[in-house]
């Protein structure tokens, strides 16, 4: 059996490595300094398109921005 000595500290916390990288990434990002933060916070938005199939065949696209600050 393995120990729980090796278990990473975020696991012990009831993290996934996801949501810690996150955290970590936005304490990074709120400590620069001006015009590196707003460079930062700029490639932190998220752009994507949904589009939704029938009859084997997509639909138009739909086009989302999603962002922490919305």
């Amino acid at each position: 059996m393995a120990s729980n000595a090796a278990v990473p500290f975020w696991r012990a916390a009831g993290m996934t490595y996801i949501t810690y990288s996150n955290i970590c990434a936005n304490l990074v990002r709120n400590c620069l300094k001006e015009p590196y933060k707003a460079e930062a916070l700029t490639r932190e938005k998220v752009h994507f398109s949904i589009s939704k199939w029938t009859d084997g065949k997509p639909e138009k696209p739909t086009i989302r921005s999603d962002s922490p600050e919305e």
